[in-house]
Parts: structure tokens; sequence; C-alpha cells
């Protein structure tokens, strides 16, 4: 049976958790669940004056601390200076349309985790008795292959992005066997929700409201597996939970696809947005677009009982009132 969330939350209190990249989309929700569960958290952000409000927004308490991570060697200084239990990675870069980059994506999504992992074992302070390093991945390590994208396919990312991911958790995966410390990556799939970056698909139906302008929309045909974001960050504490085990990566995905074009009638029918703004096939669909069948979680659920459950319908209103 699957721990409630609560019952969850509970191994954290009085925990010193170190989370990076904790004023991002995810980042902030992992630190939300964290101060709701009572843990002894310290945030690592690279403006402390720009998280301050998010922080304020998302109720997340915690000492809050500038790291530049782009500069090498920063993250063995600060895990030293920190010594946390436990370490949430959420650091990265690429998701944004104007993320591109090419030394920084390289630098935040795979060399990063190399300097992490590199000193993971002698920074960290014992005590933890599950997973104590979990890093966030990305639907985009598999790339073009079809099938369920079961965590033992053969990825092929067609972009930089899902490349340094994908390598990314390769050298933690590796460098946490050889350093005999538990890890897991939970791979990440179409996350939506509260603090989503402006520019994606609800984001920029929320803020077509204030307009009557048509909003111009790929067509949207394109499957893909919404996960809403607190259940995307709730699946991470559960990872740490894990007992002591081979390092391994997790789908985090709720197992059933929707297509773009359906989830932006979803979206707009709750927002009180006309279906007729909404012009599909405006934009072109990106070649690299995946496509596959539905999202194998079985490893998630053979290891913790529990999945993403919220649905499309529950986790769009929730967006609406909290925004409100």
């Amino acid at each position: 049976m699957a721990l409630t969330r609560q019952q969850a939350l509970a191994p954290f209190q009085g925990v010193r958790v170190l989370v990076l990249g904790a004023d991002g989309f995810i980042g902030r929700w992992v630190a939300r669940l964290l101060t709701e569960g009572g843990a002894e958290l310290v945030l690592a952000v690279q403006d402390p004056a720009r998280a301050a409000p998010v922080f304020e927004r998302w109720g997340v308490r915690g000492e809050v601390r500038a790291v530049d991570l782009m500069k090498s060697g920063s993250a063995r200084e600060f895990l030293i200076a920190t010594k946390p239990m436990v370490l949430f990675n959420l650091a990265g870069y690429g998701v944004a349309r104007d993320q591109r980059d090419a030394k920084a994506m390289w630098r935040l999504n795979d060399e990063l985790l190399g300097e992490l992992s590199l000193t993971f074992v002698e920074a960290r302070a014992s005590g933890w008795k599950g997973t104590p390093f979990v890093h966030a991945g990305s639907a985009a390590e598999y790339g073009a292959i079809r099938g369920d994208l079961a965590e033992s396919s053969d990825c092929a990312p067609t972009s930089d992005y899902g490349r340094s991911k994908l390598r990314g958790t390769h050298t933690l995966l590796l460098r946490a066997d050889l350093g005999g410390f538990p890890a897991a990556v939970g791979r990440l799939f179409t996350v939506y929700g509260p603090g989503e970056i402006a520019g994606r698909l609800l984001p920029t139906l929320m803020a077509a409201r204030a307009s009557r302008e048509p909003i111009p929309l790929t067509a949207g045909t394109q499957q893909r597996d919404f996960t809403y974001v607190e259940d995307a960050a709730e699946a991470l504490l559960r990872l740490a939970l894990l007992p002591p085990g081979e390092p391994q990566a997790f789908n985090v995905a709720t197992g059933k696809l929707t297509s773009v074009r359906q989830f932006a009638l979803n979206a707009a029918a709750i927002l009180g947005v006309p279906i007729s703004r909404l012009q599909f096939g405006a934009l072109p669909t990106a070649a690299d677009e995946m496509q596959h069948e539905p999202v194998t979680h079985a490893r998630l659920l053979a290891a913790t009982g529990w999945v993403p459950k919220t649905t499309l319908v529950d986790g769009i209103g929730r967006t609406r009132a909290f925004e409100a």
C-alpha cells in the first residue's frame, strides 16, 4: 500500500535538505512540500532577491543561499559548506525557448552532475535511511524512439537539451554506483501547473484571458503525458524515501496520453476562453516532436506504490485557482 502524502512527508521532519534550483518551476514545488514536511531547508538560487517573492507566494521557508552553478567548482564548494543529508537537484537549462546557449546547457545538465556526484560522498551528512540524491531528468532523454519508453530503452535524443540531460543521467548513475551511494533520477514528462514558464501552452492560454485576440497554436496532434507539477514534485520526494539500492531512473508520468489539442480545448473551457479563438495549425509543429505510446510508469509504481493521479481537469482548475 502506498504511503499517504502526510506519511511521505513525515520522514523529512528536521532533516537538512538541499534543493538546487529551488526557485525554478519544479524546484519551488519540491521546496514547498519539504516546507510542509518540516525539513531544515537550504535553498540554493542564483539571485536571492528575485527568489524572495517566489518563496513567499509558494509558502517556502528555509535558508536561502546564492550560488553560481555555471562556475566550475562552485557545486563542490557549496556541498562541502552546506553538508546536506538529502540533495534534490532541480538545476537545469534548456526548457525555456530562450535557453539555447550550448555552454550553459552542457554545464548545468551534465558537468554539474559530475561535480555533484564526485563530491557527494565526502560532503553529505550521514543518517538518511533512504536515497539521498534525487535528480530531475527529462522525457527528452528518450528522443526519437517509439514504444512505451521504458527506462531500459536505448535512448536516442534529438536535441542538445535531450543529449545533455541523458549524459547527466548517465554520469550521475555511473558515479553513484562507483561511489557507493544511492541515487535516483525522476524522468519528468510534460509538467504543467502554477509557476510554469511563460510561453508554454497553459501560461499562454491563461494570459490570453486578458485580450480578445486569436491564439495561434500548432495543429496539436502530438500526444503528451501531462503531469501536474505538484504530483511531479511529490514523486521526487517519494524517490528519496526508497531504501538504498541500485542507482536507476524512474519515469514520472500518469501513464495516459492526451493530444495537445485536447489539452488546449480543456484548458480553454475551464479558463473561459472562447474555443473560436484557438487557431490550431497557425504555428508549425517542431520537427523533433516525440511520438510514442503511453508511458510506462511500472517501475515507479513497483518501487513506491504510487503514481501521479491528478486529472487534467483538476490540474488546470487548481492552476487557475492558485494563480487567482
